[in-house]
This record gives structure tokens, sequence and C-alpha cells, in this order.
């Protein structure tokens, strides 16, 4: 029986955690240290749920059923799960993060060396993504271009930068913002939504397995094992990377006290610690770590629709790239715009999925508990996704006032209840009659 080396495991542990890290996972962190102040630790408890426990756990669900998001979602049938599963894949893919990560690193990196110019960001997005194609067009050998060269280089990048927060701070904690000061934990959960590491969860699963699988490696149990192996590897870094990054920011008050996104406060902590041989590490680590990021994710999307339309995987990078490159060149704050909403009102039926498939074998039709909890905790995501688009004025005013309404949490406890009465149904009607053939 074939089994992977453990050389092999370390390259799949540290591949799995260079395809989470991204832009959105070294900008945000800092942001959050920075306007949370004394109270950051809190803040940053919040945001390891949501942008390490909850990618992490995704991860292993995935690995328990081959990797396959639609084997995930079964329970709520085939349709239902395509559409989940298409949604998401389009979110983390060439609709938001795809052309995010040429946007951001762009941003960050070049554009304080280059100019902020449309005619500099095609220049440079168009050779991002035609590396990006150019990789994505040889998935059997991420293990050994991302894994054994990007990955490391990525690591050693972000080792750099995370010692010399701890070693070099900027100055003293800074006070809270108002929301912090009034719920630091919810607001560094919610942050932790940004990442999009859970739903890129969803998506690397089977990046993930195909990688094990690409080493000969058929055995379900060995699969399902190397695959939490590297789950959990992948969160030890990125819970290293986001702790660095939180203090990081929480001590760059002094020298970024106005910044209004983690971009400003890096590039600011960069400058000052480095100087301008900091800008363009700055520079080189960005572009590094968005890149991998993009080749997992386009990687992901054209093995999954590869599997539902009538194109192969080759015509789909090509395209996927291509679109990537066009909406990239619509400018970040657009992207984020759109974006938070969208993935406030989808990330809650994701968490409920991952969180309800480690519970099927309690529920006699894991079908009758999984889909009603997955459509409320939807609907109540929606609420969430109007007020983030400052559409709240449509909504039924009593919706504005929903418990945990204000850190972003509506539907959890209707989630939780539709989970009680869909429990207690199926327990009243039982396994379902097996009808003869």
């Amino acid at each position: 029986m074939k089994s992977l080396k453990g050389q092999d495991v370390l390259a799949l542990g540290f591949m799995t955690f260079a395809l989470f890290v991204g832009a959105g996972n070294i900008i945000f962190p800092p942001i959050v240290g920075l306007q949370s102040g004394p109270h950051v630790w809190m803040a940053a408890l919040g945001f390891l749920i949501t942008a390490v426990g909850l990618p992490v756990v995704t991860v292993i669900a995935l690995a328990k059923v081959g990797g396959a998001m639609d084997s995930l979602s079964s329970p709520i049938g085939r349709t239902a799960g395509v559409l989940l599963a298409s949604v998401c894949y389009l979110s983390v893919g060439p609709l938001f993060a795809t052309p995010r990560t040429a946007t951001v690193s762009f941003e960050v990196g070049l554009a304080p060396l280059t100019g902020d110019t449309p005619l500099a960001l095609f220049a440079y997005s168009l050779v991002y993504f035609i590396v990006v194609l150019a990789v994505s067009l040889y998935p059997g050998r991420l293990l050994d271009t991302v894994g054994r060269v990007l990955a490391p280089m990525k690591i050693v990048a972000l080792a750099i930068l995370g010692i010399a927060a701890f070693m070099l701070p900027m100055g003293e904690i800074g006070d809270a913002t108002p929301a912090y000061q009034a719920a630091p934990f919810s607001q560094g959960f919610i942050n932790g939504y940004l990442t999009m590491d859970t739903l890129g969860a969803l998506v690397f699963g089977i990046v993930i397995v195909n990688a094990i699988r690409s080493r000969g490696v058929e055995s379900p149990r060995l699969i399902t094992r190397y695959a939490i192996i590297a789950g959990l590897i992948a969160g030890v870094g990125l819970a290293l990377v986001y702790i660095s990054l939180f203090r990081l920011g929480a001590n760059s008050h002094d020298i970024a006290g106005t910044a209004t996104n983690g971009a400003a406060v890096l590039h600011a902590y960069v400058q000052h610690t480095f100087g301008d041989l900091g800008s363009t590490f700055l520079a080189l680590l960005i572009s590094l770590a968005c890149l991998v990021t993009a080749v997992g994710l386009t990687c992901a999307c054209a093995e999954y629709f590869s599997r539902l339309l009538p194109l192969s995987y080759r015509s789909l990078v090509i395209i996927l790239a291509a679109f990537s490159l066009v909406v990239s060149n619509l400018g970040l704050t657009k992207l984020i715009q759109v974006s938070v909403p969208v993935l406030t009102a989808i990330y809650p039926p994701c968490i409920v999925l991952v969180a309800l498939s480690f519970c099927v074998g309690l529920w006699h039709s894991p079908g009758r508990v999984v889909a009603p909890v997955m459509l409320v905790s939807l609907l109540f995501g929606l609420v969430d996704a109007l007020k983030a688009a400052e559409l709240a004025g449509w909504m039924p005013q009593w919706l504005s006032h929903l418990p945990l309404s204000e850190q972003g949490l509506a539907w959890l406890l209707p989630s939780v209840a539709a989970l009680a009465a869909a429990s207690l149904y199926d327990r009243l009607l039982g396994k379902p009659v097996e009808v003869a053939a």
C-alpha cells in the first residue's frame, strides 16, 4: 500500500498553509490589532475561531468524504448542493478572491513603488495571471511547485515579518475604537470572515486530496489522515502568522494611528523598520502570498466546473485566469464593497454545513435536519448582508434588532432553534421507509 514519506507530508502541510495565506490573511489582522487596542487578544480570539478553527475543521470534514464539496453537501440534495458549491467556488474564485489577490498585491506591494495607475495595474495583473495560468495548467505538480518551492519561500518571508513584530515593536498600544470597546470578540469573529478561509477550505479540499493522490496514495484512510495532518500544520502556521500580525498592528499606533486598513499599517511598519529595502521585501511577500493562493483557487475552480460543464480542465483554467484578470482591473475598493455583503450571506450556511457534517450519524435522515437549518441560517445571514450593504432600510424595523444583530450574528440563535426543532421532527418521524424495487 502506497504511503507518503515524512518529507512529502511536511511539503503537503506547507502547500496547504501556502494555499490559505493570501493578501487578506496578511492585511486584516494588523488593522484588527490597531483598532482593538487593549482588547487585542479578545478580538484575536474571535478572529482565530473563524480564520483558523473553521478552516481546519472544514479540511477535516472534507477529508472524511474524499475532498469533494458535493459529497459534504449530499444531505441537502444534489441541486441545492451544486448551487451552494457553485456560489462558493465563484466567490472564492473569479468573482472576488482570485481577482483580489492580484489587486491587493499590487496596491500593497507595488503601487507605492510604481504609482497607482490603471496602466501599472493592468501590466502587473497581466504578468501575474500569466504566471498563475502557467502553474495551474499542471495541477499534478502542485506538491512540487508549491509545497517544495513557493511555500517555503513564503514561510521564510512571513517568519521574518513575524519575528520583527515581536522583537522590534514600534510603540505602545493605543485606544480601541468604539466598536472594539463594545464587542471586541464578535468584531474579531466577523473580521475573520473576510479572509474567506472557510470558503477557501471548501474549495481547497479537493486540491489537497488530489495532491495526495498524485503521489500514488489510494487508500481512503490514508488520504483522510494525510489531509487532516496537512490541515493541522496549516492551522498552526496560520495562528502564528495572525498572532504576530495582531502584535504588529497593536504596537503601531504611533506610526499608523490614522490608518484605515491593514495595508497602510503594514506599509508604515515595514517602511519605518526596514526602510526602502523593507518596501521591496513587502512587495515580494505580498505578491508571493497572493500568487500561491490564486493558483490554488484557479486549480480548484477548474477542477470543479470541469465536472459540471462540457469544458476541459485546461480550457477552464484559461477562461478563469482571463476573467480574473478583467475583474481585478475594476479596483480593490469595488471588489471589497461587493464581496463583504455576499460573504456575510453565504458564510452562515457554510458554517452550518461543516458543523453538522460531524453529526450526521445522530439523525435518522440527515437531510431532514441539515437542509432546514442551512436555509434558516441563509435567510438570517441575508439580514446581516443587507445591513453590511447599507440596505437595512429595506427591511422591517424588528429585523434590525434581532439578538446578536449588532455583532453580525443574527443567524446564530435562529439556526440553533431550527436545529432543535428539526432534530425533534426527525426523531418523531423515525427512519425513512424504504420502498421495494
